[in-house]
């Protein structure tokens, strides 16, 4: 399993980085987690093909883990003339939000018949999913985003990754996380708590609960990425790559 991180920041651009977007490959597969809006320009500062990507798997419907979506898709009708099948795969009114975001970002986009066949799947929380050789199992973590938000488990190649997704802690990310190879883990504060995110103190005060194999965080506000070069942990960057 090949992680690379497309995009790595938070809402507001902090450091110059793009919005969430992480993407796998693996021996017979290649997806995304979460498609932020700065996705589509990532993917070709780093040299992804759109067409190559299957599936792109969402944690929440926040404009920074999905709002590339709609670029996303109008880039494969009329840029790259995708053929084959695209599938989403998100909380519950993925399909419901994604048609209002289409329409509200592009007037009758929402309407388009697609040249290539388009299928939304909308995830229950705590029940395994199978997409081809990938396995994903959402958890419903702590996020006010109009929907239920997810931290994601994939199993793939034998190997599991856990996204936390955005979150404050929540007892959740035990099942979500515990033992994985690797852990992406938002860690928007250091030590400053605010409802609905991760701080990185309290994510280590927790660590021993969720033993991953790897740890890798991620959506770090200035506040953390200030911090960065003194932190004993190993923190994302755009373009990163990671092996399983």
């Amino acid at each position: 399993m090949n992680i690379r991180f497309l995009g790595c920041g938070d809402a507001f651009g902090s450091g110059g980085r793009f919005q969430t977007c992480v993407e796998v490959k693996t021996q017979e597969n290649r997806f995304l987690v979460d498609c932020g809006a700065s996705s589509l320009i990532a993917m070709q500062r780093f040299g992804v093909d759109p067409n190559e990507i299957e599936m792109i798997l969402l944690t929440h419907l926040h404009a920074d883990h999905f709002g590339g979506i709609p670029f996303f898709l109008l880039d494969s009708q009329f840029i790259h003339r995708r053929e084959n099948e695209l599938v989403i795969a998100g909380p519950p009114r993925t399909k419901e939000r994604l048609k209002e975001t289409m329409e509200a970002m592009f007037p009758g986009a929402s309407q388009s018949e697609w040249n290539f066949p388009l299928r939304i799947v909308e995830l229950e929380a705590g029940r395994a999913n199978d997409f081809g050789n990938v396995t994903v199992t959402p958890y419903v973590v702590s996020h006010e985003c109009g929907s239920p938000p997810f931290a994601l488990r994939i199993q793939c190649d034998g190997k599991g990754l856990t996204y936390t997704g955005d979150t404050e802690w929540t007892q959740s990310l035990v099942p979500a996380a515990k033992d994985v190879d690797l852990l992406i883990a938002e860690a928007y504060y250091f030590d400053r708590k605010v409802r609905y995110h991760l701080d990185f103190r309290t994510l280590m005060d927790h660590i021993d609960e969720l033993r991953p194999r790897r740890l890798i965080i991620t959506h770090m506000s200035s506040d953390m990425l200030d911090r960065s070069g003194m932190l004993h942990c190993e923190c994302a960057e755009d373009g990163k790559t990671v092996q399983l």
